[in-house]
């Protein structure tokens, strides 16, 4: 059974809200971006999973890597057709199950993109922050045009040295010029974090969505 921590929705159209399903980072946990999904507009339903595998030096993560950034692809395939089962047991009569946006920090945001991308029929948009896309595995590969359409909200950090800059930069060549998202794309001048800017311009996009 999955460990879910909910931001609730209110006001008009909350018994059928859109849902936002965000990852959180390694080594972190489902109440890490608790704080971020509580500034949500209160129409979106938001949904904080836990990492289906527990770190020696403590939290979470949603797979095994060889380095940061660097998944081991069939763990990462093993996640997200966990998390793609999880959706698939959701009620269609709580949530709108036709406005599913996925997305996270970090090693989140690696997992969220292997999500848009293994299928991305399922979301109608994403938020990407402060990460990389799965490269260099053969389970779930970045192709051009396979996110042609969708809203993006795409944020990095500067002076962030936690991801491979090589990592960070195929990322953002591949979201800006070949994956054929509309990107709303965001430098900042922090490190591994969010700032209170990209919060406010993450708000301001959301905003943004269809209704």
């Amino acid at each position: 059974m999955m460990n879910v921590e909910w931001r609730r929705a209110a006001g008009p159209g909350s018994e059928r809200p859109p849902l936002v399903v965000l990852f959180h980072g390694r080594g972190a946990n489902e109440q890490s971006l608790l704080p971020l999904a509580e500034s949500f507009p209160e129409r979106f339903a938001v949904a904080l999973p836990r990492g289906p595998l527990a770190l020696d030096s403590g939290g979470y993560t949603w797979f095994e890597n060889r380095g940061l950034g660097r998944p081991l692809g069939q763990s990462l395939r093993g996640s997200v057709d966990g998390m793609h089962a999880w959706l698939d047991e959701l009620d269609p009569a709580q949530f709108d199950l036709t406005r599913v946006i996925a997305g996270g920090f970090s090693a989140g945001m690696l997992f969220g993109g292997a999500m848009l991308l293994d299928r991305p029929e399922r979301f109608t948009a994403g938020i990407l922050l402060s990460g990389t896309l799965p490269w260099e595995i053969t389970e779930i590969v970045p192709t051009a045009q396979r996110l042609a359409g969708k809203p993006l909200f795409h944020a990095h950090g500067d002076i962030d040295e936690v991801i491979p800059l090589d990592l960070v930069a195929r990322s953002e060549k591949y979201l800006l010029a070949e994956s054929g998202a509309v990107v709303e794309h965001h430098r900042y001048p922090i490190a591994h974090e969010i700032s209170s800017d990209e919060q406010r311009d993450l708000l301001a996009w959301l905003e943004t969505l269809p209704r």
